[in-house]
């Protein structure tokens, strides 16, 4: 399983010292939250910032668009060549083409849903996606506890990208107590925050957690 870190969790101050510390066996791609306020209620990082963290790492970057009106930010992280630019479901009537024009980019397609939204929400857009980004807290606040319903979604979803070529990503809530599960159920990516933060070994931390991913896979 991949650990993508969420860089929200961290020390921001202390990142241009922090990030060139991370090792690839540990922590496999940096994901960078950007809310607009508007979406959701909170503000954070844009394009500036995310290269700023570029410039301190060569670990592939995680970029999550947690805004309205997507298309109108797409563009502006094409020059960064991230892993993946994912946007939401519930924020663009234009999927289909957006996805479109971040594949042109040679960028992989990520369309995240929210916990209240269906996962049938995306049936149609599915032959266009890399990736699914399945928020297990509400966006945009920091530090929830992963929804009640959320390995029963994982599941259906999973389902659902079956006959694709897709990885399937899960975001909130994640730490040492839901690791094995997650593996179970076939997520390949998990974004944690204070899981990963916590010990203030992002590094040892993130060997942790794949460790129990990999323990849950053989269990599946």
């Amino acid at each position: 399983m991949k650990i993508s870190a969420s860089i929200l969790a961290a020390k921001l101050t202390g990142l241009a010292t922090e990030l060139p510390t991370y090792k690839k066996e540990s922590i496999d791609l940096i994901h960078i939250d950007v809310m607009d306020g508007n979406f959701v209620p909170q503000i954070s990082f844009g394009e500036a910032f995310t290269k700023e963290v570029k410039s301190h790492t060569d670990i592939p970057l995680d970029v999550h668009l947690m805004v309205s009106n997507p298309e109108l930010h797409v563009p502006k992280y094409f020059d960064l060549k991230p892993y993946c630019i994912t946007f939401h479901i519930e924020t663009t009537n234009f999927s289909v083409r957006l996805a479109e024009e971040i594949k042109k980019q040679g960028i992989r397609v990520g369309v995240s849903l929210n916990p209240q939204t269906p996962p049938e929400s995306i049936s149609q857009i599915l032959p266009y996606l890399d990736l699914v980004l399945l928020m297990t807290v509400d966006p945009g606040f920091y530090g929830q506890s992963f929804v009640k319903s959320g390995f029963e979604k994982i599941a259906a979803v999973r389902k659902l990208t079956k006959p694709y070529d897709i990885e399937l990503e899960v975001d909130g809530g994640v730490n040492e107590s839901n690791m094995e599960e997650l593996a179970k159920l076939g997520v390949d990516i998990t974004v944690v925050g204070s899981g990963l933060y916590k010990t203030g070994d992002p590094n040892a931390q993130g060997k942790k957690l794949k460790e129990l991913a990999a323990s849950g896979r053989t269990r599946s």
